[in-house]
């Protein structure tokens, strides 16, 4: 298809690109050489508009279409951040930021879209507008979030948003979604229990908050079995488990626990943190112990529009293989926040087999780029048609 063989000769340029900024990653919305260097790129592809700093570090260019009857905008999403993890890729291109690395692919993200957005500036064989963003901070940033604040909807008129996310474990090229939920909420809970401290070989002039804290612990996970209903998805995480001792023959007077709650459904996020709440104050009250629980929702369900999911598979399809009803998975995406303000899509494009997103030897497969941008483009060109008739 005309699309896919463009891409396959500009394939080297995107790539190096993505070299670039592979060499060069940047942690959430301090990204000064990425969205510099991506707006002086769509400056020099001739997009209409770019526009900085929405969203603090956000960037925005527009591509307006041979024409412009049908008044609609379609957004096509990427994100720029990194993570703080030191890289043991071993690739010619490493990282050259100690101890920060590109190690979920967003490098090719941002390639890929910039790949789309140069290729449409080229031939503009659409109606409409196309607004290609880029986003800052979704690694726990709430990037989207605050590129929406900031006005995006409104300032740009976008009508539907599409965005892509790299995926191992499925071949290379080849494309992954389902209609409804895809990604899981992130919520986050933070637990502190304090007690009276003591010496261990006199327990009973104590409270043990550390004995305590593992009872909390363990009757969590009965929320999952016993008050979630086995069709949900629901996972209970407690991450860290801190006492305020690092002696072993001392009962701590204080213990923290902190964790994560992830579901597929809007019901269960309410149910498990009333549930949360009352199984931890409970086991405190039954041992003594005072206890204060900080509770946070975060990242919402990314929940696929039905028709928008149908228009990304018919421009998957044309592309490569797609799986139309992958199953959903328990991490979380920013992106969701952009499908709570309009409908549209969410798309995993395989990276082969590759370490797992967010690994140290994790490694985006540049194969898969051309991919990408033939999708990202051919969303624009199947949503805002051009008839010129």
């Amino acid at each position: 298809m005309p699309i896919k063989n463009r891409f396959a000769e500009l394939f080297p340029q995107i790539a190096n690109w993505r070299h670039d900024f592979h060499r060069n990653p940047e942690l959430q919305y301090e990204l000064p050489k990425t969205a510099g260097k991506v707006a002086d790129l769509l400056r020099k592809f001739g997009c209409d508009e770019v526009v900085e700093g929405i969203g603090k570090t956000g960037v925005v260019g527009i591509v307006c279409g041979q024409v412009d009857k049908s008044g609609r905008v379609i957004g096509l999403r990427a994100d720029m951040d990194a993570l703080p993890i030191a890289e043991k890729s071993g690739v010619s291109y490493k990282s050259e930021i100690p101890g920060v690395m590109h190690a979920c692919g967003h490098d090719g993200h941002i390639s890929m879209l910039l790949g789309a957005a140069k290729y449409l500036c080229e031939t503009r064989n659409f109606d409409g507008k196309a607004a290609v963003i880029f986003q800052p901070a979704e690694e726990g940033g709430a990037g989207a979030k605050a590129m929406i604040e900031d006005g995006l909807v409104s300032r740009f008129g976008i009508d539907e948003f599409y965005g892509i996310h790299n995926m191992p474990g499925i071949k290379t090229g080849t494309f992954a979604i389902r209609k409804g939920p895809i990604m899981a909420s992130a919520d986050r809970f933070k637990i502190i229990l304090t007690g009276k401290g003591g010496h261990a070989g006199m327990p009973h002039l104590a409270v043990d908050t550390t004995l305590v804290a593992a009872q909390i612990l363990v009757s969590l996970n009965l929320i999952v079995s016993r008050s979630v209903d086995p069709l949900k998805r629901v996972v209970i995480t407690a991450g860290t488990f801190k006492t305020d001792s690092s002696a072993l023959n001392v009962i701590a007077n204080t213990v923290e626990l902190e964790g994560s709650v992830r579901s597929l459904d809007e019901d269960m996020r309410d149910l498990v943190q009333e549930r949360l709440c009352e199984v931890a104050e409970g086991t405190a009250a039954a041992n003594q112990c005072d206890i204060k629980i900080e509770y946070e929702r975060g990242y919402p369900i990314t929940d696929n529009n039905d028709a928008a999911t149908q228009h990304a598979i018919a421009v998957a399809s044309a592309v490569s293989e797609v799986d139309t009803d992958t199953p959903p998975i328990m991490p979380s995406e920013d992106f969701s926040y952009m499908l709570l303000e309009k409908p549209g899509a969410f798309i995993f494009l395989g990276n082969g087999d590759s370490q797992m997103l967010h690994h140290p030897e994790y490694i985006f497969d540049d194969e898969a780029l051309p991919f990408g941008s033939s999708w990202y483009a051919g969303i624009v060109e199947e949503r805002l048609r051009l008839n010129l008739k």
